[in-house]
């Protein structure tokens, strides 16, 4: 385990009391899009997409692996219909926090406030940083990219999941991977 994931799993700790494990097979949806987020997750192993219907296909919006906490928060915050799924990609084990139990820690920790914020800005940093990458980057530059920041991701999703995210078919992805 990287100290980045350590550091992301110690920080999540404040919610070990209201944690319950889960272990899940790849491939499981755990919110689907369109459902209200009930539940919010975080990966001790293993790892999760989000990713959107977009006319019966499906697009991959992000990755997340060890000590990354994930949930719809958009959904889980509003209780609103959730704008994506979230699906495991690899057999994963995950704390579990509900709503109820978020809240309430929420509510009687300023520094749980602060993680939480904290957490937020940096997935919309991320999101940013991936939707202004599309706009001025060719998919070949998006795939190096990648690559150069998350070398992990291309060791552990499939490629159909990273031609997705990058917005290109499995075959395009192949043609890119073979110019390197």
């Amino acid at each position: 385990m990287s100290d980045k994931t350590e550091s992301n799993i110690d920080r999540w700790r404040i919610f070990e009391p209201f944690f319950v494990q889960k272990e899940v097979a790849a491939k499981t949806i755990l919110l689907e899009e369109g459902n209200v987020s009930r539940t919010m997750f975080f990966i001790e192993k293993g790892c999760l997409r989000t990713w959107v219907n977009n006319n019966g296909k499906d697009i991959t919006t992000q990755f997340f692996f060890e000590g990354d906490g994930v949930s719809s928060i958009e959904s889980f915050m509003t209780n609103k219909p959730s704008l994506y799924t979230i699906e495991s990609i690899e057999p994963c084990i995950i704390q579990t926090i509900t709503q109820k139990d978020f809240q309430e820690a929420f509510n009687n920790s300023p520094e749980l406030k602060d993680l939480v914020i904290e957490h937020l800005f940096a997935r919309l940093l991320k999101s940013q940083q991936l939707f202004f990458s599309y706009l001025k980057h060719s998919p070949q530059e998006r795939y190096h990219e990648l690559v150069k920041q998350y070398p992990h991701i291309v060791l552990r999703v499939p490629q159909h999941y990273i031609a997705s995210y990058l917005g290109i078919t499995s075959v395009s992805l192949s043609r890119i991977r073979n110019r390197r």
